[in-house]
């Protein structure tokens, strides 16, 4: 079976102790670094090129969202989860601009916090989740989305990207996930991966949310009703 490895960052040693202990008891994960601030964790996942990253928000210097912004720039692939005091709507939303996967409380069981893991690992962004559960957060999530759009000046009509990356950005816009992509599609899970890096990449975006308005605002892509 194959490992997925993780960069742990935390300021406080016995926190990110605990982190390690509870991850390395299971055999699916490899832990390969330790940062104990941004800096350090953004020099590291330029090195190690992790499959994931469990981050504090609150770190000194550079704080979690802004890490979280600047590794996504560079490796699109990797699926950050963020441990937070509390559930803070403002930032949900700055943390779905920067490209988190997964927002989650720093009390959360340690049950639920593999589950959510488990489902970064597989490509899906738990943090949706808090947007359908916090009215507010929807709510400044679709300004946001519409304020980037009325903002950007009008591009050229024709896509940077390749057909193949058209076909999975429209399943992406559908609601599928790379499982189902690569499944429908008759590829390997790891070659979807590749074409969303790719497209967050050309698009020079954060996420696959970003990716999808992107593309829906400049008519490259089209998301039919169910059953179309």
């Amino acid at each position: 079976m194959s490992q997925t490895s993780i960069v742990l960052v935390h300021a406080h040693a016995i926190f990110r102790e605990g982190l390690r202990h509870n991850l390395a008891s299971l055999p699916e994960y490899r832990i390969i670094g330790e940062a104990i601030n941004g800096q350090q964790a953004i020099q590291l996942v330029d090195y190690n090129n992790p499959d994931l990253v469990l981050m504090d928000v609150d770190l000194p210097g550079v704080n979690g969202l802004e890490v979280a912004r600047a590794i996504k720039r560079n490796h699109p692939h990797v699926g950050i989860t963020l441990l937070a005091p509390l559930l803070d709507g403002q930032q949900v939303v700055r943390a779905i601009r920067a490209g988190v996967a997964n927002y989650v409380l720093r009390n959360i069981s340690w049950e639920l916090l593999l589950l959510s893991l488990r489902r970064v690992q597989r490509g899906d962004y738990p943090i949706n989740d808090l947007v359908m559960s916090l009215p507010e957060v929807a709510s400044q999530v679709l300004t946001d989305f519409r304020q980037m759009a009325v903002d950007e000046d009008t591009q050229s009509i024709y896509s940077p990207l390749s057909p193949r990356e058209l076909q999975v950005l429209e399943l992406i816009a559908a609601g599928q996930t790379n499982k189902e992509i690569a499944v429908q599609l008759d590829i390997s899970n790891q070659t979807v991966k590749n074409h969303v890096s790719s497209i967050l990449r050309k698009l020079a975006v954060n996420d696959r949310t970003q990716a999808v308005v992107y593309a829906l605002r400049r008519g490259w892509i089209k998301v039919g009703m169910p059953g179309e």
